[in-house]
């Protein structure tokens, strides 16, 4: 088995905390026993080379993403091949951005670590809609070569079922995030669960992680896993 967390937020999501930088995650998952981990900030992906930087010096499996607010406000689950994928697919999220200005004292800072621990901070704020439907979106992220799937979908805000009500007749889902102990009714039983902390702080990366049958920790092990 290998031991994963695939919903991590950094110091980039206005709502995580300051004190989840690429290298505190790192450190978190490791001292957890963790194999794998993704980084998944709202609507950016660009804390992800940190965060790769300091999970190969650590030796951990890492996955770049994204957690992606679609125009129906359900947040879904983008993760990437490699960290020029998940940048590219990060600048065309920033093509489909409303324009709101964050307020740091309202909604928190938004800290973009460089691989040298330069901080600067994001000025725009992150966690608002994209102009991308949640039809549109899983054609858009295997356009970059990625794995997309809804959100803690049994959450009673921004998920598939508090939003819609129900798994959508042919929609195109690599699994389905569940954070909850009780499923809601109508995913296809083709449909691989999966489940992570969607941590905000450093507390919330806990052993064991959420142990997966992969091939290996990384986005190949995962994407064989979930399409195989």
């Amino acid at each position: 088995m290998i031991y994963t967390d695939l919903h991590i937020h950094s110091c980039l999501s206005p709502c995580g905390d300051d004190a989840m930088t690429p290298g505190e995650i790192v450190r978190a998952a490791r001292d957890a026993g963790l194999d794998l981990i993704a980084l998944t900030d709202h609507n950016s992906a660009r804390n992800c080379p940190a965060a790769a930087a300091a999970a190969r010096e650590a030796g951990l499996g890492f996955i770049p993403g994204v957690e992606v607010t679609t125009s129906e406000e359900i947040h879904c689950i983008c993760l990437f091949p490699d960290l020029g994928k998940a940048a590219a697919f990060s600048r065309w999220l920033d093509s489909l951005r409303p324009g709101f200005s964050n307020r740091p004292a309202v909604f928190g800072r938004q800290t973009v670590m460089g691989s040298t621990g330069r901080r600067t901070e994001e000025r725009e704020l992150l966690f608002m809609a994209r102009r991308v439907s949640l039809t549109e979106l899983p054609g858009a992220v295997r356009q970059y070569g990625g794995l997309f799937w809804p959100a803690h979908v049994d959450k009673p805000s921004n998920s598939l079922y508090s939003i819609l009500g129900c798994w959508p007749e042919d929609f195109q889902a690599d699994a389905a995030e569940l954070y909850f102990s009780q499923e809601p009714a109508g995913i296809p039983a083709s449909i691989k669960r999966l489940r992570a902390s969607n941590a905000h702080r450093l507390r919330d990366i806990r052993g064991p992680g959420f142990p997966l049958p992969l091939e290996s920790p990384d986005f190949t092990g995962l994407k064989n896993y979930l399409r195989g």
